[in-house]
């Protein structure tokens, strides 16, 4: 079950299974997709994804991939790597409350997101590592956030980091104590979506387009994005307001 919400230009999208540890069954990832793609339609500027219960999720429901055949599980993980894109496609800035545990696709959810705030009582983790079915796909995210060495830790010992070393790792933004985990969120995502919605969603978009790209790739994309962007009305009003002295009047 995924809840939403919505208070003023941001949106809550809350994962609601704790008995199950809001473990990322194929149901739930198509609920999670299809508020995911809701969001991106809406003219919210900010989307927080948070969880309920005493897991912000345990990753990939095994009861539901151990009773796949191969094309099944094949069919989960093509969903869920289309929840991770979606998150990351999606105009508005999303940002991740977690508040407890993130283990495997959970952890690769947290990492998917372009920020993401941890309570002192969260932990990271890549289980996968000493058990049986190793974390591929939950490693790439994790792997583009944290350098080689400590990713390596992460992916080979299974082991969980508390959320401080997450924060030092690169993997979240902060950590901080339970009872400010709603403040923090909310003070980063208001710096975050300030400016013009659709100058915010260009750069989005642009980013991902050229992280990890050689040098050379990703200059060719940015340049051009940031010339073409350069004529739009959300630009032309942000240089006009500096010029003029006057606070922007941001184009919808």
């Amino acid at each position: 079950m995924v809840d939403v919400q919505r208070s003023g230009s941001t949106l809550r999208i809350t994962m609601n299974r704790p008995a199950k540890r809001n473990a990322l069954s194929h149901q739930h990832l198509k609920e999670l997709l299809a508020a995911f793609r809701a969001a991106g339609e809406s003219d919210a500027t900010g989307i927080v994804l948070a969880a309920e219960g005493p897991v912000f999720s345990a990753g990939h429901d095994f009861a539901d991939v151990a009773a796949r055949d191969l094309a099944g599980v094949r069919d989960l993980l093509h969903l869920c790597t289309e929840l991770m894109r979606t998150v990351q496609s999606v105009p508005q800035v999303v940002i991740a409350r977690v508040h407890a545990l993130a283990t495997a696709a959970g952890c690769q959810l947290v990492a998917s997101c372009d920020l993401s705030i941890a309570a002192d009582t969260a932990a990271f983790a890549l289980p996968g590592g000493k058990g049986g079915w190793f974390c591929h796909t939950p490693a790439v995210p994790v792997a583009r956030s944290v350098g080689r060495k400590r990713f390596m830790e992460l992916v080979l010992t299974g082991d969980p980091v508390d959320a401080a070393t997450a924060a030092e790792w690169g993997l979240i933004n902060r950590a901080v104590p339970l009872a400010d985990l709603d403040a923090a969120v909310d003070e980063l995502l208001a710096r975050a979506t300030r400016g013009s919605r659709a100058s915010k969603a260009l750069g989005k978009r642009t980013v991902y387009a050229q992280l990890d790209r050689p040098e050379a790739d990703a200059y060719d994309i940015a340049l051009e994005a940031m010339a073409q962007a350069s004529q739009l009305p959300a630009a032309k009003e942000g240089m006009a307001a500096f010029l003029e002295k006057r606070p922007p009047v941001w184009p919808e």
